[in-house]
């Protein structure tokens, strides 16, 4: 690939102070209360990707440091401490969750834009919305309650809402603040303790809360923060039988080696991973609004997102006009600084993502698509990608039908809204669907029809802040985050009898 400009898109001078706990040197675990070094004493490196440049490492975990962490996670779930708090009290440590992360949330946005490379106006964003999540479900530990049911003149019947036990979080690198408050949050209102795992490419910002976290009243051993590599540290944790659940953000092919490792213990689990999410743009709709959603949904943190939109499916009789907008509107994205004012488009977060995205493009190529833009490096330092999109695609190309997980998208027509909803669901993943229209008849028959768990219409990426599910169809994962579904994920009934 030939770089598509000759200056790097990050410049010395542009660079304001980064904090200070991402900076070169070594971080440490968190494990019952206490920051650790992996027993092993070995450590992992972490790159800037907009620099190429070093910064913090942290521990390369493994499986005696996970059993220490459940160990302590196991200690701290039959402690009075937390097992005997009251509800009140326990929505109230998730309210002083959600304050350390406001006060801190400048701070926490940055290290993620650092160590991952998404836009600070991104991470910014992902920040005020934990905040609200943790809020949400502050409220749920007053409103666990069971139910009394009628058993007989001499019986009492009734059920108990209780928690799993110690809980299992592994996520991505491409928005840790982002994922981790729709698991944390409801594991800790409904009354579990925690084993965090994070990617191993972007702990930076889950060690700094945790940090944080030892700030408020939050009992020690109740969260506790392993850094390592999926195959090391997240295998154990996943195999731990002192585990009961797993909540598991990555891809589908990782997804499923986690339910085939947590077979062996039958423990719970929840998958939110990859997809390919259709955009559906109708002749009748707003064309210019479209466009520039459209662009944000493929283009938006580089691309690196579950329910990024890269199939884009245009209604034929506008399909040149459209594709015009979109070329318009995708010139707002053009890759720089994630730390710089204003940038939609920061780097790609790895090396190895990197020569990903590249490898697919090459891949393109050679089954024939056509580059409209973009198509390989951008600049000449860092992991910058330029924005790309590909058309004369078939179904059948890799380019279609594999999650990329980069600024690509794929473009294609169709013909009426039977069309639209055969190619829209032409694919093995569900996560998520945009329609764009101005017919209400057709918003709705779309939003029916379509096999995905989140449909927006006329809109893109509009997340909740904690009380609306969300998840997958098909093999973009298994059960729901967020609202009652999410709390009841943490959860498991008992049913008492009792002879009168």
């Amino acid at each position: 690939m030939t770089a598509t400009v000759s200056a790097p898109p990050v410049a010395g001078t542009a660079r304001r102070d980064i904090p200070a706990f991402v900076r070169a040197g070594e971080r440490k675990m968190w494990i019952g209360g206490r920051q650790v070094a992996a027993v092993s004493g070995r450590t992992l490196p972490n790159t800037d990707p907009a620099t190429e440049e070093a910064l913090a490492g942290v521990p390369r975990g493994e499986a005696a440091d996970v059993d220490a962490a459940v160990d302590a996670a196991r200690a701290a779930f039959t402690d009075p401490a937390w097992a005997h708090m009251s509800p009140d009290r326990r929505g109230r440590i998730l309210h002083r969750i959600a304050d350390v992360i406001e006060e801190h949330a400048d701070e926490l946005a940055t290290i993620d834009s650092v160590n991952m490379g998404a836009p600070r106006t991104l991470t910014a964003h992902m920040l005020a919305e934990a905040s609200e999540v943790f809020r949400y479900y502050a409220g749920w530990p007053t409103r666990l309650s069971g139910v009394s049911v009628p058993a007989g003149e001499d019986r009492m019947a009734y059920t108990r809402k209780e928690p799993l036990g110690v809980v299992g979080v592994i996520w991505g690198w491409n928005g840790p603040m982002g994922q981790l408050p729709g698991k944390l949050a409801p594991a800790l209102a409904a009354g579990n303790t925690v084993v965090l795992k994070p990617a191993e490419t972007a702990s930076l910002s889950t060690l700094r809360l945790a940090e944080l976290l030892a700030g408020t009243d939050l009992p020690a051993g109740v969260v506790n923060v392993v850094t390592g590599l999926g195959a090391e540290a997240g295998q154990a944790l996943v195999a731990h039988p002192g585990v009961a659940k797993i909540a598991f953000t990555g891809s589908t092919a990782t997804g499923k080696l986690v339910q085939r490792r947590a077979t062996d213990t039958l423990k719970r689990i929840t998958l939110e991973l990859g997809g390919k999410s259709p955009s559906v743009v109708f002749a009748d709709a707003d064309l210019d609004a479209a466009a520039r959603g459209v662009a944000a949904g493929f283009l938006g943190n580089a691309g690196q997102a579950c329910v990024a939109a890269s199939r884009v499916f245009v209604e034929e009789g506008v399909r040149e006009e459209f594709v015009e907008k979109l070329l318009k509107a995708m010139e707002a994205f053009t890759p720089g600084d994630p730390l710089a004012p204003g940038t939609l488009v920061g780097p790609l977060s790895t090396k190895a993502q990197f020569d990903r995205v590249g490898s697919y493009l090459d891949i393109a190529r050679e089954e024939g698509a056509n580059v409209v833009t973009g198509g390989g490096r951008f600049g000449d330092r860092g992991y910058f990608f330029a924005p790309t999109l590909l058309d004369d695609v078939r179904p059948d190309m890799r380019v279609v039908r594999e999650e990329i997980f980069g600024p690509v998208g794929v473009l294609t027509t169709f013909t009426g809204i039977d069309d639209a909803v055969a190619q829209a669901n032409d694919t093995d993943y569900g996560l998520a669907a945009s329609v764009w229209t101005t017919d209400l008849t057709t918003a709705h028959r779309m939003a029916a029809a379509i096999e995905a768990g989140t449909v927006w219409i006329n809109t893109w990426a509009e997340m909740s802040t904690g009380n609306l599910p969300f998840g997958g169809y098909k093999q973009s994962g298994l059960g729901r985050e967020g609202g009652l579904e999410g709390i009841d994920a943490y959860t498991q009934v008992k049913t008492v009898r009792i002879a009168l």
